[in-house]
């Protein structure tokens, strides 16, 4: 299947954020008393009732309508940053997806094993750079940093990954002839073969490896890492056993093959052609 669906990891993204209650302007200390009285009195009483988009990133501080605007406009500032930015990565993510390959698998018999490193794929970085958004210098910033730890977290996931023992070639427990042809694998999920660095494609991890790039600073940058990585670890968990593994094209010898005494044999130390295309479907 193809990666995630943009759309929705964006919404994900902006619920994420939106439900951090982030308020502008920040710390607004109500005036009370004559102070309160000449506050009021400085606007239109349609200026302090002003309607406030629920759909907003941020809340304002009160129905004031230059706090309204306020919430708006960097409320939009930041809609427009997080589509940007995932949709970066998920274009990266599709482009990773269809250069994949697993390569020096071990195929005895029916059962195909691999060690931890056997699915390769390019570096996600610069892929997501190319289309992150990065028309100021917090853009930039920011983008580097989650480019990077989207990357490095995606790339530990992937080097840990293993084939273990999957019934991958049932035609191969007794092939009639000496050596097996290229043959495709029975399809199964991406989640079928395991990580021992899963846990570095989770939302805590994602977070702490942005902020780390970052470096420090940056104004709201917590909670957006924390958004932007919430919904890029729930989209790679719903991937994982919906991607399926197809067209890994084994082969190998059948040694104990030898007609007419024994007709048939099964594969023994066969392995795989390492071709990309092996999560392309």
């Amino acid at each position: 299947m193809p990666g995630p669906k943009p759309p929705l990891v964006k919404q994900q993204a902006k619920n994420a954020f939106r439900g951090k209650g982030l308020v502008l302007p920040e710390d607004w200390d109500q005036p009370t008393g004559p102070e309160g009285r000449q506050y009021v009195d400085a606007f239109k009483p349609s200026e302090l009732a002003a309607a406030h988009d629920p759909q907003c990133l941020f809340a304002a501080a009160t129905p004031n309508k230059y706090h309204v605007d306020t919430a708006h406009k960097i409320g939009r500032q930041f809609a427009t940053y997080i589509d940007g930015i995932v949709g970066a990565v998920c274009q990266a993510w599709d482009l990773w997806r269809l250069q994949a390959k697993f390569q020096g698998l071990i195929i005895t018999g029916p059962s195909a094993t691999g060690a931890p490193g056997c699915l390769m794929g390019p570096t996600l970085e610069p892929m997501i750079m190319m289309n992150a958004p990065k028309a100021t210098p917090n853009e930039l910033r920011y983008s580097k940093a989650i480019a990077k730890a989207v990357s490095d977290g995606w790339q530990r996931w992937q080097m840990g990954v293993s084939v273990p023992g999957l019934p991958w070639y049932p035609a191969f427990a007794a092939m009639p002839t000496p050596v097996a042809p290229p043959t495709p694998n029975v399809p199964s999920p991406l989640a079928s073969c395991p990580s021992a660095a899963a846990a570095e494609m989770t939302a805590p991890r994602l977070s702490q490896g942005m902020a780390a790039a970052l470096g420090g600073g940056g104004q709201h940058s917590g909670e957006l890492f924390d958004s932007v990585a919430d919904a890029v670890a729930q989209a790679f968990t719903q991937w994982l056993p919906q991607q399926q593994i197809m067209n890994v094209m084994g082969y190998g010898p059948v040694p104990t093959c030898a007609p007419p005494l024994v007709p048939v044999g099964p594969v023994t130390g066969g392995t795989n052609i390492p071709a990309p295309g092996h999560l392309a479907t």
